[in-house]
């Protein structure tokens, strides 16, 4: 008779295998468990992320609730822009003035043409100044980093950013309470509205409003003064222009944003208290320029030995500029800050009425395209090319001429530099900026 089966290493493999369906049992348990937490973790903290940005405190009493949310939004703030309390030290540094009653300002558009000049006279004069550019590349940003190196040596900081960033520039202003903002940034060029229109009414038109925003729920709310332009004047035929004549004829995009803005600063200080001061600049030139103005290639392109178009109205006129130079400008802006009165809201309510003003800032003496190139000819030592061609229907006007009356009556400005000694100082410094030797003239050939 057979013996029966042997099933006691059956049943021992049973019992591991078993065994090893328990272990990984508990480990993929375990492993979920963990898994659930993190994701629930990460939810959570993406949730508060939300709710903080887009639901801020009702009021701005000092209670138990409004304290959580300050103490979450700078966290999260500073975790997004520059990395915290380092940063924060450099905005602080930058805009605390070194002076009695000091302003504290606010510049944007730090690294531009204007906004540096005037961000170094500023500085130097014991004010406080806090830079904000986002360094685009309409013309060669490398230019803009030197700007900001130049800056930087005087210890102003400009913080990387764009002006239509909500959350930054709120972050700046939780940080710094600042009584002046000096709105420099922008699009500029009238040509390149017909390549890149939209550039134009996201910076000039939603920048300049979601900046305003910022600044009517500040408090104290800051004094505002902002770039507006010659431009607004467009067809207008009266000359010299002055405040007082009709700005509803734009011939560009950039001139009509600009007549925008100047709509738009009307209804900010009509309903929340804020205290503006729109300048309309005449054509600025000088040392650190922009290099899409005439003045500008027009020496890139004589030195090169490029022919230039140089313009005449459609019935063979001469175009003519008021052309401004720089330090003329920087006195202008200078001035229109020391003036301008505190602004009267609070917690994004008017409390009364508040200073409202417009003002040319030009040289007050046209000169021709021609006169231009003739006096780049004897500095630069070079025969132009010149191409004489009609004035393209491209949004440019023929003729600027500026009243400066009011300016003169309320802060005393009064441009002191006429184009020959102007370009003769900007030719000095481009010629160094690029290292040019050959042929030029020394641009400080007369000069005492």
């Amino acid at each position: 008779m057979a013996s029966p089966p042997d099933t006691s290493k059956t049943t021992k493999l049973e019992r591991y295998n078993s065994y090893i369906r328990k272990v990984n049992s508990t480990k993929l348990i375990a492993a979920s468990s963990k898994l659930l937490f993190r994701v629930t973790l990460l939810v959570a903290l993406l949730l508060i992320f939300f709710f903080t940005i887009n639901y801020p405190p009702l009021t701005s009493e000092k209670t138990v609730n409004n304290n959580i949310h300050t103490t979450t939004h700078n966290l999260l703030s500073s975790a997004i822009y520059g990395g915290g309390a380092s940063w924060e030290k450099q905005v602080r540094h930058s805009s605390t003035p070194h002076r009695p009653n000091g302003l504290s300002v606010l510049v944007t558009g730090a690294a531009g043409f204007v906004g540096s000049h005037c961000s170094l006279a500023l500085k130097k004069r014991g004010d406080g100044v806090l830079g904000l550019d986002n360094f685009n590349s309409y013309y060669d940003p490398s230019l803009k980093r030197a700007r900001q190196d130049q800056l930087t040596k005087h210890q102003i900081f400009i913080v990387e950013g764009d002006i239509n960033d909500t959350e930054l520039l709120r972050k700046l202003f939780d940080i710094v309470p600042f009584t002046h903002i000096l709105h420099l940034a922008a699009q500029a060029g009238v040509r390149y509205a017909m390549q890149n229109p939209l550039s134009y009414v996201n910076s000039n038109v939603a920048g300049f409003v979601n900046l305003l925003e910022i600044a009517k729920a500040a408090d104290p709310q800051p004094a505002i003064v902002w770039a507006s332009s010659s431009s607004v004047y467009g067809l207008n035929t009266k000359v010299p222009f002055s405040e007082d004549h009709r700005t509803d004829q734009p011939a560009s995009l950039y001139a009509a944003t600009k007549k925008a803005g100047e709509a738009i600063a009307h209804t900010y200080n009509h309903i929340y208290g804020l205290s503006l001061t729109g300048l309309r600049f005449f054509t600025v030139y000088g040392p650190w320029g922009r290099p899409d103005m005439a003045y500008f290639f027009f020496t890139k392109d004589m030195i090169q030995g490029k022919s230039i178009n140089v313009y005449v109205t459609q019935d063979d006129k001469e175009v003519a500029r008021d052309f401004t130079f720089i330090d003329d400008i920087v006195k202008g802006c200078v001035g229109a800050l020391d003036t301008a009165e505190k602004s009267t809201g609070s917690g994004g309510k008017k409390r009364g009425p508040a200073q409202l003003r417009v003002y040319n800032l030009g040289n007050t003496s046209p000169v021709s395209v021609k006169k231009l190139v003739a006096i780049l000819e004897n500095l630069l030592n070079v025969k132009a090319k010149k191409n004489v061609i009609k004035m393209p229907r491209n949004g440019d006007v023929p003729f600027t001429h500026a009243n400066v009356s009011l300016a003169l009556r309320d802060f005393g400005y009064k441009p002191t530099t006429d184009l020959s000694s102007g370009l003769r100082k900007f030719v000095k410094w481009y010629v160094s900026y690029y290292g040019i030797q050959p042929r030029v003239k020394k641009a400080n050939e007369g000069e005492k």
